[in-house]
């Protein structure tokens, strides 16, 4: 069973006079789960919809969360993954859960060309950081188990996260628009 935590955001920006301030100073609002991604909490940060970003967002984030980035944005989150021995994935679930991240069911990779219900590719440049516990990597053929502090640049790859531990991983996730 995995608890889910709260996470505390800190947003600063300029007061009127250009002194830079605390913005807010609050448990971040944006969780979301779904009963098809049992096991699985996104907690949504902050979200840019070009680059250069703006700097003058108190909370861009919205409540329909898509889990490929904004044309030229960007998406930081953090990922809670429940052991899948407590949540086992399949199939017909993770279509739905996907298909509830705005344009992610396309990213969603057939089952039939899939060694894993959770197996999908975005067109984005994707830094993913172990926080907490470990998770496997899978990908087309390969697989690397990833332990607190490792990180991944993922590149556009059909890609799948296994968590086969006893435990909850905890990750952070920075997805960046990109072309291929």
């Amino acid at each position: 069973m995995t608890v889910e935590r709260r996470v505390r955001r800190v947003v600063t920006g300029h007061d009127a006079n250009g002194l830079a301030v605390i913005v807010s100073d609050d448990l971040n609002p944006h969780i979301r789960r779904s009963p098809h991604r049992a096991g699985v909490t996104y907690h949504n940060i902050w979200t840019t919809n070009r680059t250069p970003a703006p700097v003058d967002s108190v909370d861009p984030v919205t409540e329909a969360m898509s889990l490929v980035p904004p044309p030229g944005g960007c998406n930081f989150r953090l990922v809670e993954f429940g052991p899948e021995r407590d949540f086992p994935p399949d199939f017909a679930s993770a279509a739905k859960g996907f298909a509830e991240l705005g344009k992610a069911s396309s990213a969603l990779v057939s089952a039939a060309q899939s060694r894993h219900p959770g197996m999908h590719r975005t067109q984005s440049l994707d830094y993913g950081i172990v926080l907490e516990g470990e998770i496997w990597l899978l990908l087309d053929e390969e697989e690397a188990l990833l332990r607190r502090g490792d990180i991944c640049i993922q590149q556009a790859t059909n890609h799948a996260w296994s968590n086969r531990s006893d435990a909850p991983c905890l990750m952070a996730f920075v997805l960046i628009d990109a072309v291929t």
